[in-house]
């Protein structure tokens, strides 16, 4: 994992995920980006007979204020142990880490920033979300693999390996319905193995739900990170019916999430 892209800003969580960033970068001998958004499109507005008008003092004072950003955080970084850069960018969010992403190896987000779960649908990459204040620390104690069998949850464990490697206690949870599965968990512990982490299969039957099911499991071994895969069901069929991605996003009990999709 030598390529890290962070979401850079002003709010409370950006301190969490820059230690947590740099220290996945040390203990990977990579590399931290940090990139900061400026919305132009923002400032633009347009008039019903196709004229656009740009607010250009209030866009130049954000430019100016997000220049000042840019140049305190290399302040702040330029006598550490890790190499970074610092990427600006002038499109919304989400289009900017999309693109910022295309050679990353993880990107760290704010679980509080509105764009996680399209990020993940959008991005090849995996990414890692922080709620506010939390911070991950390596080697990790103890964490989570949400296992369904699905492509996205492969993905996921796969883009996990850097961030298990040395962690003390490692559980693949699947959450069973009674349907049989052709890609079995055994698979998953099988794959971890092979990258020299050893882990627990814990199969549990479906009690109210498969998100909450999941989450009691989760959080009675107390993980420190959930693995999981991101909207196995389409983004639309979440929106309108619930899924295990939707309440994790929303879980009142927050703990930093890995998806991919």
């Amino acid at each position: 994992m030598r390529s890290i892209l962070v979401q850079t800003g002003r709010d409370a969580g950006m301190s969490s995920r820059l230690d947590t960033a740099m220290g996945i970068a040390r203990a990977h001998g990579g590399h931290v980006t940090l990139l900061i958004d400026t919305p132009v499109s923002r400032y633009v507005t347009a008039d019903p007979y196709g004229g656009t008008f740009v607010a250009r003092e209030a866009l130049d004072a954000a430019l100016a204020a997000d220049d000042e950003l840019a140049a305190a955080f290399a302040g702040r970084l330029q006598n550490d142990d890790v190499p970074f850069d610092v990427a600006q960018y002038e499109t919304e969010p989400l289009a900017a880490l999309n693109d910022a992403a295309r050679l990353a190896d993880l990107v760290v987000v704010a679980r509080d920033c509105g764009y996680c779960g399209d990020l993940a649908l959008a991005t090849q990459v995996p990414v890692l979300i922080l709620p506010e204040g939390a911070r991950l620390d390596l080697p990790l104690r103890s964490a989570a693999i949400a296992w369904n069998g699905a492509t996205e949850a492969a993905n996921a464990l796969r883009g996990a390996v850097p961030l298990l490697q040395g962690c003390e206690a490692v559980s693949v949870i699947t959450v069973t319905s009674g349907n049989d599965d052709d890609f079995p968990p055994t698979e998953a512990l099988r794959y971890l193995a092979r990258h020299g982490i050893e882990a627990e299969l814990l199969e549990i039957a479906m009690g109210s739900s498969v998100e909450e099911t999941l989450a009691a499991a989760v959080h009675a071994k107390g993980a420190q990170l959930l693995v999981m895969g991101a909207y196995g069901r389409s983004r639309l069929g979440e929106f309108l019916f619930g899924g295990v991605t939707r309440y994790f996003l929303k879980d009142a009990r927050a703990l930093p999430l890995l998806i991919a999709h």
